[in-house]
């Protein structure tokens, strides 16, 4: 049985370059490859998969209709997928006690945790705001795979 600790461990490595999916309105999957980390709910503090999402993205749509989400981590021939319920940060998707300056600071917190590096973190900041950047939190209802 796998555990949050084994999707740590495999989304420490590769960038956390993970598969999300999600599932359109006609009720087809839609899935792409994007680089998570490993992070505490801002606001429950439980663990989450997290990742950052441009503003305009489809899966963000998806999301706020309810879709559900599947983060899928292959590494070599083992894999673990998390599935579960989720939350959204972003300038229009605010939690309760994650205003702006959180949200700044999240955004970055989910890049280091997905092994993001940069040599600029103000103009990271600003590109983030200007694209309209929203945080993912998947929280693991179901953690499957062959680990």
């Amino acid at each position: 049985m796998s555990t949050f600790s084994d999707v740590a461990g495999f989304l420490s490595t590769e960038t956390g370059l993970a598969v999300v999916s999600t599932v359109r309105t006609d009720g087809t999957v839609l899935s792409s490859v994007v680089n998570c980390g490993p992070i505490d709910h801002p606001v429950t503090r439980e663990l989450c998969v997290a990742f950052v999402s441009v503003g305009s993205a489809a899966r963000l749509s998806h999301v706020r209709r309810g879709s559900a989400v599947t983060v899928t981590v292959r590494r070599g021939w083992r894999w673990v997928s998390v599935a579960g319920p989720v939350d959204l940060v972003g300038p229009e998707d605010l939690l309760d006690g994650v205003g702006a300056e959180g949200l700044r600071v999240l955004l970055r917190d989910v890049f280091h945790a997905a092994g993001g590096v940069h040599d600029d973190l103000v103009e990271y900041d600003r590109a983030m705001a200007d694209e309209g950047r929203v945080v993912v939190l998947v929280r693991p209802d179901r953690i499957l795979g062959n680990t």
